[in-house]
């Protein structure tokens, strides 16, 4: 009988102490003995505190030790080794040494910690009594979170945004002149421009745009210097106004020091005034999507008005069907983040007492909102929305094959006569202009002098 015999590759250990004692840490990662216990303690999931934060907190860390040396309570060379460490974060060179799971302690302290003991470690320093000088991970976390959604904010979903923006800017103009029906109720109503519709998907991005860049106020707000409690223990008292300076300097984003550190520890409701401007673009990217796969339906047995890029097939067993995936993936986009929407508004009221105790969840969810949303708005302009193109003969029989153009007959004729009109067209499957002139009501040529669809928009 064969046996397989498996190599079992050995791990070198260190052994690393804290407060707690002694604990064994592999020894080619740079973490320290807390990051090695929540890894040991929170086995839970897959989801990782998103590296966003950790980036914040290079961003955090850098200022803190700077602020502190202008303030004579940390050494040059101290904040020096620190910032130095820190830009390594920011170059994304020690993204393997931050590993912990979001499903930990609810005020994300043992990610605090990660950073503290992976800089520590670098620079030869205390954990605490250095790289977490004048911080604790009640106010540091937090501000992390707004560095982190600010940041991604500016620099990702607003020009995302901007981008599809002005593809539809593009199209509306480009297609002003062509007149379709329009639907309200799915039912065919009076017609408009293609231009004009088109128009109103970019109106939307633009409204939505401008509540997230409003609803950023609150979230550049920024709780460091509130230490534990949001008193300031422990902390220079020109701490929290400097570091902030700083963080805008190293961040180029605009932050300022929250006013009341003790509503900026416990309170989380900038991060929902702002995610709820998210919701208000998912709802609006869900109708864009919405409006584009219906009207591009078909080819054949839908609405076909609108012809958008065939990119990959749709089927695996229906030889040449294309289907409008860049449209599913933004509409499920959307759906994820009205879901994560009800997540944040959940974390945001556990703010019990003097600390909110649902940070990392409400963090990860923040950030996966941002990241998804600027993602798939690019994809969808780039796939999808600069590639739109009418099918002018179809929009046009629909045109015409509308009943709602008597609507312009209204105002010679009477409500009441206009929808008999109507009905007959329909009832006897003959058009408007039949249907009129059988009845006696109009001639041909008067017919078509009141009912001109260009003149209706």
């Amino acid at each position: 009988m064969n046996t397989i015999k498996h190599k079992v590759k050995k791990m070198n250990y260190r052994v690393e102490k804290d407060t707690m004692g002694e604990i064994k840490v592999p020894a080619d990662r740079q973490w320290g003995a807390q990051t090695q216990r929540s890894l040991e303690n929170f086995k839970i999931g897959w989801e990782k505190m998103p590296i966003e934060i950790i980036r914040a907190f290079g961003v955090l860390k850098k200022a803190a030790a700077l602020t502190n040396a202008e303030l004579g309570v940390l050494s040059a060379e101290k904040a020096t080794a620190i910032a130095a460490a820190c830009d390594q974060i920011l170059a994304g060179e020690l993204d393997a040494e931050f590993p912990l799971s979001v499903w930990q302690t609810g005020s994300g302290t043992q990610s605090n910690m990660n950073v503290n003991e992976v800089v520590a470690r670098l620079t030869n320093l205390h954990p605490n009594d250095d790289v977490n000088k004048g911080q604790s991970s009640n106010d540091t976390f937090p501000t992390a979170m707004h560095i982190a959604a600010v940041t991604m904010t500016e620099d990702c979903l607003l020009p995302a945004i901007g981008k599809l923006s002005a593809t539809f800017q593009e199209l509306s103009a480009r297609y002003m002149d062509i007149v379709k029906i329009g639907r309200t109720h799915l039912q065919d109503a009076t017609p408009l421009r293609l231009g004009h519709e088109i128009g109103a998907w970019r109106t939307m991005l633009d409204e939505t745009g401008d509540m997230i860049h409003a609803a950023l106020k609150s979230v550049r707000q920024l709780g460091l210097g509130g230490t534990a409690v949001g008193t300031g223990l422990n902390t220079h008292p020109d701490f929290a106004v400097k570091s902030a300076a700083k963080i805008t300097e190293i961040s180029g984003h605009e932050f300022t020091t929250a006013p009341d550190k003790f509503h900026a520890l416990t309170s989380k409701d900038g991060l929902v005034h702002l995610h709820g401007a998210f919701k208000a673009l998912a709802a609006d990217l869900m109708k864009i999507a919405n409006d584009v796969r219906w009207l591009s339906s078909g080819p054949r047995s839908g609405l076909g008005e609108l012809i958008i890029p065939e990119n990959e097939p749709g089927s695996s067993i229906m030889p040449g069907k294309v289907n409008p995936t860049q449209c599913e993936a933004l509409t499920m986009v959307a759906a994820q983040v009205m879901g994560n929407d009800v997540i944040v508004g959940i974390a945001a009221s556990q703010g019990n007492f003097q600390l909110n105790v649902f940070m990392p969840v409400l963090a990860y969810n923040v950030l996966q909102s941002i990241r998804l949303l600027a993602d798939s708005i690019v994809s969808f302009n780039d796939n999808c929305a600069t590639g739109i193109q009418p099918n002018e003969q179809v929009i046009r029989r629909h045109l015409e094959d509308s009943l709602m153009l008597v609507t312009a007959l209204t105002p010679k004729l009477g409500y009441e006569k206009a929808a008999e009109i109507a009905k007959r067209a329909h009832r006897e499957g003959i058009t408007l202009r039949e249907a009129t002139t059988a009845m006696g009501v109009l001639s041909e040529a008067e017919f078509d002098t009141l009912v001109d669809p260009a003149k209706m928009v």
